[in-house]
């Protein structure tokens, strides 16, 4: 009996609640259809949004660019239009659109209720439903007020069209994303052919992308695109809609067919006549992973008001364009000269040896040498003519030969041809405030200040010194052995770095060697702190957590320390800028708000962010306010004695605004980087080449290339600023009096004292004993000197002084002493 009342119970309160559910719904229709009585469906389907390119604007509200979309539609009747391609669609978004009147209970239930709950919104629109949405509402208006309006719609939609015509006008209308609208269009630029031709394999991929096009894309995520395409395939299967064995095949043969080397960022977005190409291409990007695809930002008129700032934009072109140019002429007049040289002095003797000891090998590269010749002059001169002359008599195999000759072409420049990015971020909420990817939109549209992957070189060295920093195990003060060293990784295999140009200091203090630049000390610092340590600061300051295990990226040895992580230019600046911004982490963003074409606020990507960073708290202090400091600090020296210190003559001190940076240059001077900052603002440069195996030449480093035209920038977007200088913590910071070559305090003997900085509770507490050791082993030295037998009849040195002892006289046979000896003599604390 209580199980009989209980079942009773139950059905009485289901009944009741899709009573009261039916009567909300009848009201809520009734009030739409109210509104809309005078709304005749067969004089309005077209009436709804017509399109309107999308306006980027700058931080002060000046034009960037418009988003519109070159929209071929041409319009497929659904007979037209694959079977399969149909089936997938219901597959993926409607299984019983045949069977409904336009709506799905089940479905606009779960949407409202996730609505009202604020939890993801899945799926509950039926295809009647979303195509209403795409003609009269707002399909990122995520509220029930909007699902309703769409309802009201949809119901119309079924009242006055067959089946039949809704899939058709669907198929015609919907965004699959890229700037594409429907399934021709979309066709076209995902598969390269006609919908007419479609596969079963890329119908289940499109229909896909009506969807969620960002999350999905072929392009951007393929193992995301894969799986999901394989479950709507596997479900058409389980539908009748297709056998196994076509579903097979047809995976198959996409799968193989599929074109790796596609841009993940590819877009029918190609003719930008943007002030900042690259940038808007970012934004674009970035518009289609904040609406999901259910806004089509080429031709719903909205307004996005991003953080660039043309001024910055205009004056980082004007500068990396003009500079550009003569870092390539350098580059090619060097490269002349050696190739010149060699052709000159080598290649005479060459040809010699090569007749006169019949050197078979040695005249085929002579010969190879001239053919290469032949294919420049025929890649710069002949094949250009060749292709405008096949596509203009449409000689289709003479066209062939001229794009693959044009293909090498390209793939010789990337190698040849020095390219530059830039990135400026503001220091306190990690705004974009300029952007370069490139030096010409035109020829590339590769975005390399967001996308590349090159190795910084030793502008990867503050990174982890401000672990060292924090650890406690290393000060400013710190002296380290700079001198030939052998270092052992994890693997046991020996790793022997040498300095630039190979010149060695003796010892130095940890500010001297991140100034300069010194590798040995930096390796030091690195092994002293270990590469758990290391790694964790590292993939931190650059927003690369999920890298971090990652050991092709960051090797547990120890070229780890001189910048062989591959990173983007966005990554060194968020690094940097953390220094400038008390230690706490900077995340890019571009966009503030976006509007709707009738000037609703629709999206606020940087208050979501300030949000979330708030959610997160402390957890986003990467380092204490005190040790961010002191690394601003050691950045300053750059400029004062170290690898940057040319500019700050250069540029007239750059009018008293405080400036810190690092420079950084790869291997065989591949790569030249300057990342530094102001108070306002970081910014990173860097020049080099898209494929690497070339150098920029020894005069090409990161402080002769890169430096100056970062100063120049610096400079001009700082101009019209109140001058400032950086602003230390409040407390934790001490300043103490140091011996300037041990970096303990003072002693009698001291004779050159310097002012330190240190985390408080890491000053040195011991005195300096090394300028009297050095005193004591100099009258030593001087005293075996006067009695050895080697130097009698050498009257000079009699009654010698030891203060009055030249260096490395004492060993008149050789120009220094030994190797051992100058170490010894220059480090004796390590004895």
């Amino acid at each position: 009996m209580d199980e009989i009342r209980r079942r009773k119970i139950v059905l009485e309160i289901l009944l009741t609640t899709c009573v009261l559910a039916a009567l909300i719904l009848g009201v809520a229709l009734g009030l739409f259809a109210a509104k809309s009585r005078n709304v005749r469906l067969g004089s309005s389907m077209g009436d709804y949004n017509l399109a309107a390119p999308t306006q980027i604007l700058d931080r002060r509200g000046r034009l960037i660019t418009e988003l519109f979309g070159n929209e071929k539609r041409d319009i497929l009747p659904l007979d037209e239009i694959p079977r399969h391609l149909v089936y997938a669609l219901i597959t993926r978004e409607d299984a019983h659109f045949f069977r409904h009147h336009g709506f799905s209970v089940r479905g606009f239930l779960r949407a409202a209720w996730n609505i009202t709950t604020g939890r993801y919104v899945s799926g509950g629109s039926t295809i009647t439903q979303q195509l209403a949405g795409t003609l009269y509402a707002s399909r990122v208006d995520r509220t029930i007020e909007r699902k309703l309006k769409e309802l009201w719609w949809a119901l119309q939609l079924e009242r006055t069209l067959s089946k039949k015509q809704i899939l058709e006008l669907y198929m015609n209308e919907t965004f699959f994303g890229s700037g594409t609208h429907g399934v021709e269009a979309a066709s076209q630029f995902y598969f390269g052919h006609s919908a007419r031709a479609i596969t079963l394999a890329e119908s289940a991929m499109l229909v896909i992308q009506a969807a969620s096009p960002a999350r999905y894309s072929p392009f951007r995520h393929p193992e995301a695109a894969k799986r999901l395409q394989q479950n709507i395939l596997q479900k058409m299967v389980r539908a009748g809609y297709a056998s196994k064995q076509e579903v097979s095949r047809s995976l198959e043969d996409y799968w193989t067919a599929y074109d790796y080397t596609r841009p993940a960022h590819a877009s029918a977005f190609s003719e930008n006549t943007s002030e900042a190409p690259h940038f808007s291409e970012y934004v674009r990007q970035e518009l289609e992973r904040s609406l999901f695809g259910k806004l089509d930002y080429f031709r719903d008129g909205l307004t996005v008001h991003t953080t660039l700032d043309l001024d910055y934009q205009r004056a980082a072109q004007r500068i990396v364009e003009r500079n550009l140019k003569a870092i390539n002429a350098s580059y090619l007049s060097a490269s002349g000269t050696r190739l010149a040289a060699v052709d000159r002095e080598l290649a005479p003797v060459v040809g010699l040896l090569a007749l006169g000891f019949d050197l078979t090998a040695v005249d085929q590269a002579r010969s190879l040498r001239r053919r290469r010749t032949t294919e420049e002059a025929y890649l710069t001169a002949v094949s250009p003519v060749l292709e405008i002359t096949s596509q203009i008599f449409g000689i289709a195999p003479l066209e062939g030969v001229a794009r693959a000759a044009n293909a090498n072409r390209r793939a010789e420049a990337e190698r040849t041809t020095v390219e530059a990015a830039l990135i400026t971020l503001d220091n306190a909420t990690g705004e974009i405030l300029a952007m370069l990817g490139g030096s010409s939109w035109e020829r590339s549209k590769f975005n390399r200040a967001i996308d590349a992957r090159i190795q910084p070189g030793s502008a990867i060295k503050p990174l982890y010194y401000s672990a060292a920093l924090s650890s406690g195990k290393f000060t400013p003060a710190t002296r380290i052995y700079d001198g030939p060293i052998v270092f052992f990784g994890e693997d046991g295999e020996p790793y022997t770095p040498s300095n630039f140009l190979g010149e060695w200091s003796g010892s130095v203090l940890l500010r001297s060697a991140l100034a300069k630049s010194i590798n040995v000390p930096s390796l030091q610092v690195l092994s002293g702190i270990g590469f758990d340590s290391a790694i964790d600061r590292i993939s931190r300051l650059l927003g690369m957590e999920a890298e971090r295990d990652n050991e092709r990226i960051f090797p547990r040895l120890y070229p780890l320390g001189l910048g062989v992580t591959p990173v983007a230019p966005v990554n060194m600046a968020r690094a940097y800028a953390a220094f400038a911004n008390q230690g706490r982490e900077v995340t890019p963003v571009a966009i503030i708000y976006i509007q709707d074409r009738r000037g609703n606020v629709i999206l606020e990507p940087e208050k979501e962010l300030r949000a979330e960073q708030k959610r997160k708290g402390r957890s986003l202090q990467i380092m204490s306010p005190q040790a961010a400091y002191l690394m601003v600090s050691l950045l300053e020296s750059t400029f004062d004695g170290g690898t940057l210190s040319a500019l700050r003559e250069r540029f007239g001190d750059f009018g008293g605004m405080a400036m810190a940076g690092k420079t950084g240059t790869t291997q065989n001077w591949s790569d030249a980087w300057t990342v530094g900052f102001s108070p306002y603002c970081t910014t990173a440069i860097w020049f080099g080449f898209d494929k690497r195996g070339s150098s920029l030449g020894l005069a090409q480093t990161g402080a002769t290339a890169a430096g100056p035209v970062w100063g120049e920038y610096m400079q001009a977007i700082h101009k019209d600023l109140p001058k400032r200088q950086f602003t230390p913590p409040d407390t934790g910071l001490v300043r103490v009096k140091v011996d300037a070559e041990s970096g303990l305090l003072p002693s009698p003997s001291s004779q050159h004292v310097i002012s330190e900085l240190f985390i408080a509770g890491t000053e040195p507490r011991r005195l300096d004993t090394l300028q009297a050791y050095k005193s004591a082993r100099e009258e030593e030295l001087v005293r075996k000197l006067q009695n050895s037998a080697l130097l009698q009849g050498l009257p000079e040195l009699r009654g010698l002084e030891p203060n009055a002892a030249p260096e490395w006289e004492p060993y008149p046979w050789r120009e220094s002493p030994p190797a051992d000896e100058r170490s010894r003599l220059q480090n004796p604390l390590l004895e």
